[in-house]
């Protein structure tokens, strides 16, 4: 399966030319240094984010004796950062939740926490596998073409429930072992959702020709990936749209690597012809990392392979997932193909200044 992986040489990096106006751009959603208001919250928020990943960083090495003062001095590490940063003393002109997220990421690798979820993540990824033949078999009971693709959205959005870097969620998974898809899907909101382009989506997919190729930049690993993402493309590849499948190739809270995504979708394949044949076979299904650091998606800095497979095979729909991807960042980019853009908002302070509330559900299509 070795020709269908594009492995990324890092350090490489070009514009996309999915962009409407590369001058234009601007990855951030929110810009803490004109917005007093969110200012307070994030920091405050990162303060608190930062002792989490403390926790989580000694546990992941919890035999190492080095361990526990590592993680102090990541502690420590960030503590400055964000000082400096909401001081203002680090001379960036602009600060975005991006800029927050990637200090922490920084800081791990720097003290020695490569990937501090990648347990919790092989053990979801593993789980969830286990789960995709009955969950692509309920997709594929559904004989009214929009009412599947309704359930294919709604299964994205469950999926991106399963966000360890989600105060509000980690709550949930922490207290509640059975919390798995059915139960994300009762909990997302109903519609009209709080950002609802749905309707538009499915009059694209019931009556227009199918795309050429899509580029889809995933989220979470898990049930996130494997029962929210792999069935959206296997529906996509059934209509003869090539895939352009996106990872991180830096670990981030735990979303899913190139590394993973490579032994899932092979894990994938085993339980569907579908995805075997377009990824080993016929090439429609390719995989490529992202080498960029923490969660959010800066569509300045693509690695260069990604980007010239993005030119190279005239991609007409690009799908962004998650909230640090989708809402953090790229809310209000502007791209020059059809772009759908999906994630639950599992933050309250965000989901009010969105104008909704904690698991709101962002649906947005732009043709």
């Amino acid at each position: 399966m070795g020709s269908t992986e594009a492995n990324p040489t890092p350090g490489r990096f070009s514009h996309c030319t999915l962009l409407a106006n590369v001058d234009a751009y601007n990855p951030d959603t929110l810009d803490l240094y004109q917005d007093p208001e969110a200012n307070r919250y994030w920091f405050a928020c990162f303060k608190d984010m930062v002792l989490k990943f403390e926790r989580q960083a000694m546990a992941s090495q919890s035999k190492d004796a080095s361990a526990a003062a590592r993680a102090q001095s990541f502690r420590e590490h960030c503590a400055e950062m964000l000082v400096q940063l909401q001081e203002g003393t680090r001379e960036t002109p602009s600060l975005g939740i991006r800029n927050l997220l990637e200090v922490i990421e920084s800081a791990l690798r720097k003290f020695g926490f490569d990937d501090p979820w990648k347990e919790q993540k092989t053990i979801e990824n593993k789980a969830s596998i286990g789960m995709l033949k009955p969950r692509l078999q309920q997709l594929d009971s559904i004989a009214s073409r929009r009412e599947k693709w309704t359930e294919i959205v709604r299964g994205v959005l469950a999926g991106n429930m399963f966000d360890w870097g989600a105060q509000a969620v980690t709550k949930i998974l922490e207290t509640n072992n059975g919390f798995g898809l059915q139960q994300a899907l009762d909990r997302i909101q109903k519609r009209p959702w709080l950002i609802d382009d749905l309707d538009g989506w499915l009059d694209r997919m019931e009556h227009d020709p199918p795309h050429r190729c899509a580029t889809i930049f995933t989220d979470n690993a898990g049930i996130d990936f494997v029962l929210g993402i792999v069935p959206l493309v296997r529906e996509l590849l059934k209509r003869n749209t090539k895939v352009l499948l996106c990872a991180t190739i830096n670990p981030a809270i735990n979303d899913i690597t190139y590394s993973e995504l490579t032994k899932a979708i092979a894990d994938c394949c085993e339980e569907c012809d579908i995805l075997r044949d377009a990824y080993s076979k016929e090439h429609r299904l390719l995989l490529f990392g992202n080498d960029q650091i923490g969660p959010c998606l800066d569509f300045r800095v693509l690695s260069k392979d990604l980007s010239d497979a993005i030119e190279q095979n005239d991609v007409d729909l690009l799908i962004i997932v998650g909230m640090a991807r989708a809402l953090h960042t790229n809310l209000y980019a502007k791209f020059a193909c059809e772009t759908f853009k999906l994630a639950v908002v599992k933050n309250e302070w965000l989901a009010k200044r969105l104008g909704g509330e904690t698991f709101s559900v962002v649906c947005k299509y732009e043709r």
